[in-house]
């Protein structure tokens, strides 16, 4: 017998709303239902290589060399994959009850503490969905703080010129105003021009540490100090900690609040490859403030439940109180490794960005003399005045010989920069492989410039007009599909 809701549904919206004979009960509109569904004639292998081809058109981490200047494209163990695909884990329900996800909230308990002691705060929520997600949940935490106390008129936000570039976003879509401090010839920040800034309007400074030229700041103790005498609050951008875990602590430089990406940090798939997690930790004066709920655990019972109790809390910041799956990768990536294993994770980091730096400045440009963090850049200015040949014609060189360009044209302070981060997990005959690739690009282009220009040749996408495309994105022109016979 139809159903009430379909007969008063279909009567109410007139009679293009019908009920195609012999098909489950529906409310679509006559015009969207297919009466002729032609399907290809095809076997199932030429299904399955049609889609494995398509897949292959993806770059991964899987597949190619990812030296993604700030973004930690490292390996994604498998392992934290199969954990995370633990029946207990992947089907649990979002609103399943605290007695039936005690494991659930166990690990979130111990992740919490695990991530509070690895960095020196004194507590973490796990709630914020990705690294900006983060830095807002952050500087929401720091208005409520300041609202607390009266001081209302701490509207400013400091953000050095080689912080992250969503950190003055951030800031802005809080309210505050944003001033920037620039960057000594050393590359750190200009230690005289903070202090300058710092009045009783600051309210924050957002710190990236190493900064995006992979450099530590080595005044970062006088830095905070002179912050929190001001009043201010010290916030960290976690983003490169991949080159410090288990060597230094942002809670020990002063920081008091600091966001962590997860999935650069600790092997989450990062991008399209799943979604992200932006931890934030807070010192005790900021803890209070902390995104509601936290895990929790009765010391009484031992049982872990949602603590919802904490009337300083900013509240919720999603719908959910993590990315879980995201977080289980994490956790497995720590237990796996352990502290001794995290800490050597991050001296092959910068073993690594260390040793390809100490190669590309034999032909392309090393601005800074230090050594580096995690990553390094280079700029490519000289070869450009030379030759005509551009960052951009070398990252599409790369392109073409299967390694993923590194991030191009930031930070701004560097002309014509190329900022490449090895990672870890890369061996030394990928890092080798990927020095003379680069080499012999800078080679070809001295040689034969106009050839580097016309690169990538191989890929299913070529060079695009990027202004014309910029132009027309919505109107999806400007790409052209090369079929493999002229990638050949």
């Amino acid at each position: 017998m139809p159903s009430l809701l379909f007969e008063q549904g279909a009567a109410g919206r007139g009679s293009d709303f019908v009920r195609p004979s012999g098909s489950p009960q529906t409310f679509l509109n006559a015009a969207d239902l297919r009466t002729d569904l032609p399907l290809p004639d095809l076997t199932e292998l030429d299904v399955a290589r049609h889609f494995t081809a398509l897949s292959q058109r993806n770059f991964s981490v899987d597949t190619n060399f990812y030296p993604l200047g700030s973004c930690t494209m490292k390996y994604n163990p498998k392992v934290n994959e199969a954990v995370s695909g633990f029946a207990g884990f992947a089907d649990l329900h979002p609103f399943a009850p605290d007695e039936g996800a005690q494991g659930a909230l166990r690990l979130l308990w111990h992740m919490e503490r695990t991530l509070s002691s690895l960095f020196g705060m004194d507590a973490f929520s796990l709630m914020p969905a990705a690294g900006a997600h983060g830095e807002i949940t952050a500087m929401l935490m720091a208005k409520r703080y300041f609202t607390e106390r009266g001081e209302r008129d701490r509207v400013t936000c400091i953000v050095p010129d080689t912080a992250h570039g969503t950190n003055p976003a951030s800031a802005a879509m809080v309210g505050y105003h944003v001033v920037s401090i620039p960057s000594t010839s050393r590359g750190r920040t200009d230690l005289s021009a903070l202090r300058a800034k710092l009045d009783g309007s600051i309210a924050v400074c957002m710190m990236t540490n190493p900064n995006t030229l992979g450099l530590f700041e080595d005044d970062i103790i006088e830095m905070t100090r002179a912050v929190h005498e001001a009043g201010g609050l010290m916030y960290y951008d976690g983003a490169n900690a991949n080159a410090i875990v288990g060597l230094t602590r942002p809670g020990d430089m002063g920081f008091d609040l600091m966001h962590l990406n997860l999935h650069k940090t600790f092997s989450v798939p990062h991008g399209g490859g799943g979604p992200g997690s932006g931890p934030v930790g807070a010192s005790a004066a900021l803890s209070p403030y902390l995104p509601s709920p936290l895990a929790a655990r009765d010391e009484t019972s031992g049982a872990y439940f949602w603590d919802e109790e904490r009337p300083k809390s900013i509240g919720a910041v999603r719908a959910f109180p993590a990315h879980f799956l995201a977080i289980v990768r994490a956790y497995a990536y720590i237990i796996v490794h352990g502290a001794a294993g995290l800490r050597e994770n991050s001296r092959l980091a910068v073993l690594n960005a260390n040793y390809v730096r100490a190669k590309v400045k034999d032909f392309l440009t090393v601005p800074y003399a230090d050594h580096c963090r995690h990553e390094f850049v280079c700029s490519a200015e000289d070869l450009k005045k030379q030759t005509g040949v551009r960052a951009l014609d070398l990252a599409k060189g790369l392109l073409d010989a299967g390694v993923h360009a590194p991030t191009m044209y930031w930070p701004h302070v560097v002309p014509e920069c190329l900022m490449i981060e090895p990672t870890e997990t890369e061996n030394r005959h990928t890092l080798d492989a990927f020095v003379e690739t680069l080499r012999a690009l800078v080679t070809r282009a001295h040689e034969d410039p106009e050839s580097v220009q016309q690169l990538p040749k191989h890929t299913p996408v070529r060079r695009v007009d990027e202004a014309h495309v910029g132009r027309q994105a919505n109107k999806g022109i400007g790409l052209r599909w090369a079929p493999p016979e002229e990638r050949a």
